[in-house]
């Protein structure tokens, strides 16, 4: 098993998120969406009510660019596994036809 980087973002990427949350959509598609553990979204939900939210210090935020990446990363990943279980059905309902 692989330790991966621990993820900074900033303060405008949290609060979107959050928006995201308390605009009806749940907590686990926002951060299916954005690429983000639950758990992570759910600390940043919590910090929000308490009022501490805050954005990652020093130098090593997340640009712009990169969470545009890495929602697009998350998108794929949900549209190929979504692609390969139609392909699935398709051929499992397809074998039934014969």
């Amino acid at each position: 098993m692989t330790k991966s980087k621990r993820g900074r973002y900033t303060l405008e990427f949290k609060q979107e998120a959050i928006r995201l949350v308390e605009s009806g959509q749940s907590p686990a598609s926002v951060a299916r969406t954005l690429g983000l553990v639950e758990q992570t979204l759910s600390n940043w939900l919590k910090a929000h009510r308490a009022g501490s939210l805050q954005g990652a210090p020093g130098k090593a935020q997340v640009s712009a660019e990169q969470m545009e990446i890495s929602r697009l990363r998350a998108e794929l990943a949900r549209v190929t596994m979504e692609r390969d279980i139609l392909g699935k059905a398709t051929a499992y309902f397809a074998r039934g036809q014969k």
